[in-house]
């Protein structure tokens, strides 16, 4: 069973910084694409940032600039480092995977993990 395991979330101010991190699998990290998706009190899942098994990446327009996706094969590790945080980021974090391409929409993942909540105090 494929298991994705995020941690790094907590409580920052605006304009701070946090690390999120992704672990799994080699072989999830070897041949899929993966993704950051988070998801805030009533509103749907959003696409947040994608990297493919040769490290292609691509960000949601909101996050363009703040934050990066970086895959480390070593770990394996799947970090997503959040710049200048904002209280609109507030929302818990998904790390998933299980595309062949880096894919905005969230139906296409097949594995997920449980989430790490993350907090932007104004």
């Amino acid at each position: 069973q494929v298991q994705l395991v995020e941690s790094g979330g907590g409580l920052v101010q605006t304009g701070g910084s946090l690390r999120l991190t992704c672990t799994g699998s080699e072989n999830i990290f070897k041949v899929h694409a993966m993704g950051w998706f988070r998801q805030a009190p009533g509103k749907e899942r959003e696409f947040v940032s994608a990297i493919s098994s040769n490290y292609g990446t691509d960000h949601a327009d909101s996050v363009r600039g703040r934050f990066s996706i970086i895959k480390d094969m070593s770990g394996p590790t799947m970090y997503l480092q959040m710049n200048m945080l904002e209280p609109e980021d507030t929302a818990v974090y998904y790390c998933a995977a299980g595309v062949t391409m880096p894919e905005m929409r969230a139906l296409k993942y097949i594995y997920w993990g449980h989430g790490t909540q993350v907090t932007v105090s104004s």
